[in-house]
């Protein structure tokens, strides 16, 4: 039987080197702009703008018009094609946007307004901090449920934590993906983020309690071998059904990533790496992270345990 759990170090090593960038990445952000991360308007307020040109225009000479009315922070970039320009600056009024209109056409010609949204401060503000409590609910939910599903057998909330930081784990391999698209691309974190977060916290703990549910019931079967034998064994047993099924929603976020145009581009790239990742967590780092904890080991001291089962159904070391 391949020794999963026995080469968690190697796992462990992959998975820090998936997230450092992103730790590094928000600790500068934090230092240079003080957010932990490169915020849309949809939670710092302000006004996004898509016009379209009958000819290429440079997103600089765009900028450049918004520069000399006064909006010295306004981003401008191309957006599906060279004719087509998204620009976000801050809140403006009626007047104000005629008057950058009326500038724009001078400069570059009839333009057609292909979406327009502006969002207040205080509602960005709100939104910032029901992202995060989204997160740590969900988060806090996932660790109790899975404690009490996990009840019959000893230390259930080990398996609780070990989920959660598995999902924590995610996370941050997207803020990484998202780091790295910022200075490629310059992605930021808009609404749709968050619901990609929190579908990928789904997948994840999904594909976790899979791995766990075969760990309780070989617990009661292979009473005689070590919890890492089980928990090997439990992973050889679900590793092909695992891999399957995220294989197959993967084929289909492929599909509307290559299909489904601009607007929905980045949510389904951080879906797609965010899935991958939580295949790879649920596998090589929430089983291994357990193991280790009821080993000893996860804190430097290891113990030799072989599993069991007393009179009332739960799993103890021998």
């Amino acid at each position: 039987m391949f020794n999963y759990v026995e080469r968690r170090r190697t796992w462990f090593t992959i998975s820090a080197i998936a997230i450092l960038p992103g730790i590094l990445f928000m600790i500068y952000s934090l230092a240079t702009h003080g957010t932990i991360l490169p915020l849309s308007i949809d939670y710092t307020g302000g006004t996004l703008w898509e016009m379209r040109f009958q000819q290429p225009v440079a997103p600089t000479d765009v900028r450049q018009i918004f520069v000399d009315n006064g909006y010295s922070d306004t981003v401008a970039f191309n957006v599906e094609n060279d004719e087509t320009v998204q620009v976000k600056l801050k809140t403006i009024d009626v007047s104000e946007k005629a008057t950058l209109i009326d500038d724009l056409e001078a400069k570059f010609g009839p333009l057609e307004e292909r979406s327009y949204r502006s969002i207040g401060p205080s509602i960005g503000s709100e939104v910032s901090r029901a992202a995060i409590l989204a997160v740590i609910l969900a988060s806090a939910l996932i660790l109790l449920y899975i404690a009490w599903a996990f009840r019959q057998v000893s230390h259930p909330f080990r398996y609780g934590t070990s989920a959660v930081i598995a999902l924590v784990h995610d996370v941050l391999v997207t803020v990484t993906f998202i780091a790295i698209m910022n200075l490629v691309a310059g992605w930021e974190i808009d609404a749709l983020f968050l619901t990609a977060i929190l579908t990928v916290i789904g997948f994840s703990v999904n594909d976790t309690i899979v791995v766990f549910d075969r760990i309780r019931e070989n617990l009661k079967r292979h009473r005689g071998e070590t919890f890492a034998m089980v928990a090997d064994r439990s992973l050889v047993e679900t590793f092909q059904r695992s891999v399957a099924t995220q294989i197959t929603a993967l084929l289909v976020l492929v599909a509307i990533l290559i299909l489904g145009g601009a607007s929905l581009r980045q949510f389904m790239a951080t879906m797609i790496v965010g899935l991958v990742s939580g295949t790879y967590s649920s596998l090589f780092n929430a089983t291994p992270i357990l193991v280790a904890w009821e080993e000893g080991s996860l804190f430097g001291r290891k113990k030799s345990r072989s599993s069991d089962v007393t009179n009332n159904g739960k799993a103890v070391a021998a």
